[in-house]
């Protein structure tokens, strides 16, 4: 079978995998290293002959330990890893086929298109589609900002993570035809830190018209932060690096100073990271949610939900484990009477149970019901809540946790870690082919494919995924009318995967 394909850079040649043809570590833009380092993606030099893509490249900088693809095996870290990956159907079809790209998450600290949850066969098989996933650099080298150590000699550029993925979103648009997609078809999705760049995207006006459907699942609206604040958080980087010369170091030099600079951050606000897209006023104008609301964000359909339990992964050890008041004011950055004002719609609280939902809430669903709002003023919008508990997830006191309907979406939980749902395989089975179909649906459409009704600001009906799957009218009322009040919601960034 030939898998050779044609890119504006030169040819790459795939490897049929089953039903699929696959594409592994396709270059979008040029190796941001030497003096590309702190600058926008420039275009991926061409080259002659014919590239082999059969496999993953490096993941972006990060920790060698945070990219694991087997059992004691990590895929390699470099800054030369501005790469994505593309699978299309192995049959022929008249006709171009939706195309969906997928955001990895990772606090924008770590993460990797390569990670093996995030092959993307699955949805191919089923749905006929052309998948790509993407890398984009991380941390320090993404997503820190320091504009104001900019010089003649060494000029830096902002948002270079968000710009990256635009960089990916333009070459989907040159290319993604001669590997069967219609790149008038493109659907974004994207979880947790994927989530956020979302609902970022949407704001930023270079990346309008670059796709067409957007799904945010987790979204973390607060990793978009303002510029003030992002500078700060660049001088203590600098500060720790030692200077800004030395701003041309090694990668891992420079991803160290970057932990220590989150670590030292972590002691004034527990959980928080530093990094995400900065309202510049330039590449991204205003707040995400400001922009949404006001019809000013690009005006495509949307998905966005959270999952029902996602503070448990995170307060299961360290400072958030067993918060005092003082704790949990600092890690909501609140005062202690908003922390018992908020608290009061949470049965039990403080109890650890309470405190894992109201954690939960706070950094993905709470600020994402805003954005629901101001978007469906403009475009249709559909918002879920993931409830379904595979058997051992449910064992492990992990519930619904951060993360977990991305083994209904990728498929995994009918796949080669179906053990996942040992004792209840048939709802497992049920609820991915749910989830599946209606993520599909919507790429396709714009429209998922099960009963959901659009989201409004009246009713707020929102689709309810679990063991069966319901609608509910204005789901946790009392919770969301506790966050309106308080204020908090979108005012701060957080460790989320």
């Amino acid at each position: 079978m030939n898998t050779v394909v044609q890119t504006e850079s030169g040819a790459v040649r795939g490897v049929a995998r089953g039903a699929v043809l696959t594409w592994r570590g396709v270059p979008f833009a040029a190796p941001p290293v030497g003096e590309l380092r702190w600058r926008a993606p420039h275009p991926a030099p061409s080259w002659s002959g014919i590239r082999d893509a059969d496999d993953f490249r490096n993941a972006a900088v990060q920790h060698p330990k945070s990219t694991p693809v087997g059992l004691g095996k990590y895929q390699p870290v470099d800054e030369d890893a501005l790469t994505l990956n593309v699978v299309a159907p192995a049959a022929a079809s008249a006709v171009a086929r939706p195309v969906m790209v997928f955001i990895h998450g990772g606090a924008y600290l770590m993460g990797s298109s390569g990670t093996p949850l995030y092959y993307g066969n699955s949805l191919v098989e089923r749905g006929d589609v052309v998948f790509v996933s993407i890398n984009y650099r991380l941390g320090a080298l993404g997503y820190l900002d320091l504009t104001e150590f900019s010089t003649e000699r060494r000029p830096i550029d902002g948002n270079l993570g968000l710009r990256d993925q635009v960089a990916a979103l333009e070459w989907v648009q040159r290319n993604i035809a001669a590997f069967g997609g219609d790149p008038g078809n493109v659907t974004v999705f994207g979880e947790s830190a994927g989530g956020n760049a979302v609902t970022t995207l949407l704001a930023t006006p270079a990346a309008h018209g670059l796709f067409h459907r957007a799904i945010a699942q987790s979204s973390a609206p607060a990793l978009t932060t303002d510029l003030e604040t992002a500078r700060s958080r660049g001088r203590l980087f600098v500060e720790l690096l030692g200077g800004a010369a030395q701003l041309g170091t090694s990668a891992m030099l420079v991803s160290r100073a970057g932990h220590h600079t989150m670590r030292r951050l972590e002691k004034e606000q527990p959980g928080m990271v530093p990094y995400g897209p900065v309202v510049d006023g330039d590449f991204l104008p205003e707040d995400p949610m400001l922009a949404i609301a006001a019809g000013r964000g690009a005006r495509v359909p949307l998905i966005i939900g959270t999952n029902r339990d996602e503070g448990t992964m995170f307060t299961r050890s360290g400072t958030l484990a067993e918060p005092s008041v003082d704790v949990m004011a600092r890690a909501l950055n609140a005062t202690p009477d908003q922390v018992a004002a908020i608290g009061m719609a949470y049965p039990g609280f403080p109890g650890k149970t309470a405190w894992q939902r109201l954690f939960g809430d706070h950094e993905f669903w709470a600020p994402s019901v805003p954005i629901a709002e101001g978007h469906s003023a403009h475009a249709p919008t559909y918002m879920y809540r993931y409830d379904y508990t595979p058997t051992a997830f449910r064992a492990a006191g992990l519930g619904a946790t951060h993360a977990s309907e991305l083994l209904a979406v990728f498929g995994v939980l009918t796949g080669k870690a179906r053990v996942l749902a040992l004792g209840d395989r048939r709802t497992a089975a049920r609820v991915t082919t749910e989830v599946q179909r209606d993520w599909i649906a919507f790429a396709r459409t714009g429209r998922p494919f099960s009963d959901w009704p659009q989201y409004d600001g009246a009713a707020r009906r929102t689709r309810i995924i679990a063991a069966r799957s319901r609608v509910e009218d204005d789901p946790d009322a009392t919770q969301r009318r506790a966050w309106a009040a308080s204020g908090l919601p979108g005012t701060r960034a957080v460790a989320v995967c």
